[in-house]
């Protein structure tokens, strides 16, 4: 159905609401951002009307922005969605202050909880945070760590698998109090295992879950599910995991709405694969030396102060640009750099920075000197996802090739628009999450909607990647 904005409106399941077929997903969104902010107006002036956060997501701080935005438009006409289960920030301190039940202790500083005491503190969080007094959908947020960390310890019994139904279904029976109070108007689940095969222990069924609900009783509100689903991890399309349906064939079945998380961020094998175009059309890739080239002032910056003071440099001597030249080559993509700078390059140098700082505090030589060495660390730090993310055009230039051998209708659209237009032809999806944290990233998935349509399941097996 058009909505006169140049989107799509679709059903969210049986709920009775309406959600465009792109949501803005939240992920890394805080409040204090402005650019952020201003992506999040500009989905919602083009017509988006689906917003997906969590209280995990920047310890609060997105459900914050959420709801600074939403006070400037008419809550009725937005769908938001938000989620509760991690134990993580300022919600690691309030657990060890409480001691919940039934806490998943997954790894150092990732705790998991779906039990009912835990959630009450999640809803009231996000209701404060976002200053609403009802969320339209709210979903248990990866319940499945459960069962991955169980079989971290070894083969998941089928006890612990019924466990994990019955933890599902107390925190059910625990929203379904919350709906009676009006705080919430239905809820679900969002997992990463719903597209596992049905052969695999740790997988979440959506069948299973339906059947605890329907436990519960027949006028349940369990009536969303969201899943990543991509060109790289088609399980949600294509495994025939619940009752020999696949996720999108069950929910479209039971009036269960489906929202599709991580379109465009793919994982495989142990990589992560970005779904987009890093160069211009007829842009060049960059030079061999084009890494030498990037770290050269920084090297000679580096180089002076160590001659003038007969400094010992951060790195046990090879400096800043010597790290990175040593680094950045193992760098998988622009995705794994940003995991790995905090641990591994910003935290060496500002602890490098505080020793040295004491040590030469009146020495104007070393005060001029570090002005300008922050400013070349940032201009490296602002130039190298880029310099990463060309290396992988050979990748998505791949990706564009099978999917034009699958049948997909030869054109000049950006790839990551492709991947999505494939998503959204899907039977069975609601709406397609995207992380749009700039207003180009707004602008290229918005308008998605208004290309040709697409044989979405045709295409999705036609071409494996």
């Amino acid at each position: 159905m058009d909505d006169g904005t140049g989107g799509l409106q679709r059903a969210l399941g049986d709920t009775g609401l309406r959600c465009h077929s792109m949501g803005f997903g939240c992920y890394r969104i805080v409040r204090g951002n402005e650019t952020h902010e201003a992506a999040l107006r500009a989905y919602l002036d083009r017509g988006g009307n689906l917003i997906d956060t969590s209280a995990n997501y920047g310890d609060g701080l997105s459900e914050a922005l959420v709801g600074t935005v939403l006070r400037d438009y008419r809550r009725d006409d937005i769908v938001v969605v938000t989620k509760g289960g991690y134990i993580q920030g300022q919600n690691l301190e309030l657990a060890q202050q409480r001691r919940f039940p039934e806490v998943v202790y997954y790894g150092e500083g990732l705790w998991h909880s779906i039990h009912p005491e835990f959630l009450q503190t999640q809803i009231e969080r996000s209701l404060a945070g976002m200053g609403i007094d009802r969320i339209d959908v709210y979903l248990l947020h990866n319940p499945e760590y459960f069962l991955n960390e169980a079989g971290h310890r070894g083969a998941v019994s089928e006890r612990e698998r019924e466990e994990f139904y019955r933890r599902i279904r107390s925190a059910f029976e625990y929203l379904e109090g919350e709906v009676a109070a009006a705080r919430l108007s239905w809820y679900g689940i969002s997992s990463n295992n719903f597209g596992l095969p049905a052969s695999d222990p740790t997988m979440t069924s959506v069948h299973r879950c339906l059947q605890e609900a329907r436990a519960i009783g027949e006028h349940h509100h369990f009536r969303v599910v969201q899943l990543p689903l991509n060109l790289y991890e088609p399980g949600g399309a294509l495994e025939a995991n619940n009752d020999g349906r696949s996720v999108l064939e069950y929910c479209r079945d039971e009036g269960i709405g489906v929202l599709v998380n991580r379109p465009l961020n793919a994982f495989s094998g142990n990589r992560m694969v970005r779904l987009a175009d890093f160069l211009k059309p007829g842009e060049e890739m960059p030079p061999p030396d084009a890494l030498d080239r990037l770290l050269a002032p920084l090297r000679v910056h580096e180089r002076r102060i160590a001659l003038e003071l007969q400094l010992q440099l951060c790195g046990g001597g090879t400096g800043v640009s010597g790290i990175l030249r040593e680094v950045l080559p193992r760098m998988q993509s622009s995705a794994h750099w940003e995991a790995a700078a905090g641990p591994y390059l910003l935290r060496p140098i500002q602890a490098w920075l505080h020793e040295n700082q004491q040590r030469y505090a009146r020495d104007m030589r070393w005060q001029a000197w570090v002005e300008e060495f922050v400013l070349l660390v940032n201009l490296a730090l602002e130039q190298i996802p880029r310099h990463l993310s060309c290396q992988d055009q050979g990748v998505s230039d791949g990706v564009r090739a099978r999917l034009l051998q699958a049948g997909y209708p030869a054109d000049r659209e950006s790839l990551s628009r492709m991947a999505i237009n494939v998503l959204v032809h899907l039977p069975g999806v609601s709406c397609v999450l995207n992380g749009m944290r700039r207003r180009q990233y707004v602008d290229d998935a918005m308008g998605v909607p208004a290309l040709p349509p697409v044989d979405g399941p045709r295409i999705l097996v036609g071409a494996p990647v």
